[in-house]
């Protein structure tokens, strides 16, 4: 290995730049030249790259978003253009490719390693959806943005006693929705995976009240449906004053927690590790508090549900 690849694809997340600080130092301290490839894979097939040195990564473990900037890439579904890409990558004497992102990154890493270059998944999005780690990277400070902007929200619900219905990040996937909904003392969360209607809600509104609650939090994945219909019915049945707020890209920006960084550092010097090892065709994944690899295809073809049990806690302590 003397020259490897590094480049973030699909959504940012924070973390993603401390995983590329961890690459790029690892690499160079093996005596390795590596590369960041611009807009993910869009890097590579376009041949838009930097060589990178100490420098390059200093100062950054602390920022959210990512230096080398990240975008779908489309033409990655078609052959003709992962060939390319592949050849773009030989051409310039590229040993090995780190990937940091979601599915859709590991499936693009995947494709190039069945061409002969070897590729290293590393876990970065903020849904936590990918279902062989226990851990993403970015997740943990997106939650905690959750939280700082649903506390500030419930204490202008208090003031006017109104119920605030908020759409957080999770299309298909309601960890973020679950998890913050706990942490806020919602009476409610609404996801996919949660087969609960507008009507049960405000049943649990009204139930609630009646032990002298008068204002009240519904967390609702983006995935469920339209937070503005919710708060409009919700108001309907109950009479109370519903108002929705849709959190958006806030949840993708910040500095990192110190678990984002931590966990990011540890698995972009693994990344490494593992292709000095002569592996490919790799993702990293956090399980049981450990740092271990998987097949790119296994990783992919895995399952992950929500917890039940933390939706179970979360109704019994909501009044």
């Amino acid at each position: 290995m003397k020259k490897i690849g590094v480049l973030t694809s699909g959504g940012d997340s924070p973390g993603m730049n401390a995983a590329i600080r961890a690459v790029v130092r690892t690499a160079l301290k093996k005596g390795m030249q590596p590369i960041g490839f611009i807009k993910g894979y869009n890097g590579l097939l376009y041949e838009n790259y930097m060589e990178m040195d100490w420098s390059s990564v200093s100062n950054i473990i602390q920022r959210g978003g990512t230096v080398l900037k990240t975008a779908r890439c489309k033409e990655f579904y078609e052959p003709e253009y992962r060939q390319k890409a592949y050849e773009n990558a030989k051409a310039m004497g590229l040993d090995g490719l780190v990937v940091i992102g979601g599915d859709g990154s590991y499936r693009g890493a995947g494709y190039l390693s069945e061409l002969g270059l070897p590729c290293i998944g590393i876990p970065g999005t903020i849904d936590n959806d990918i279902a062989c780690t226990d851990y993403t990277i970015g997740y943990d400070t997106a939650m905690n943005t959750v939280v700082e902007c649903v506390d500030k929200l419930n204490d202008t619900s208090q003031s006017h006693e109104r119920c605030s219905v908020i759409e957080v990040m999770g299309r298909h996937a309601g960890y973020i929705a679950l998890n913050t909904g706990i942490a806020t003392g919602a009476v409610q969360i609404m996801t996919e995976e949660i087969p609960v209607t507008v009507e049960q809600v405000a049943e649990n509104i009204e139930r609630t009240r009646g032990y002298g609650k008068d204002h009240f939090i519904v967390i609702v994945s983006e995935g469920f449906g339209n937070p503005n219909e919710v708060a409009l019915k919700i108001q309907e049945i109950t009479g109370i004053d519903s108002r929705a707020t849709i959190l958006g890209h806030i949840q993708r920006g910040g500095n990192p927690t110190l678990r984002d960084r931590v966990v990011a550092t540890i698995m972009g010097n693994y990344a490494v590790n593992l292709l000095e090892a002569g592996k490919t065709n790799r993702v990293i994944a956090m399980k049981d508090h450990h740092y271990v690899d998987y097949d790119i295809q296994e990783a992919l073809a895995m399952k992950k549900g929500l917890n039940m049990q933390f939706y179970d806690a979360m109704l019994d302590v909501s009044c």
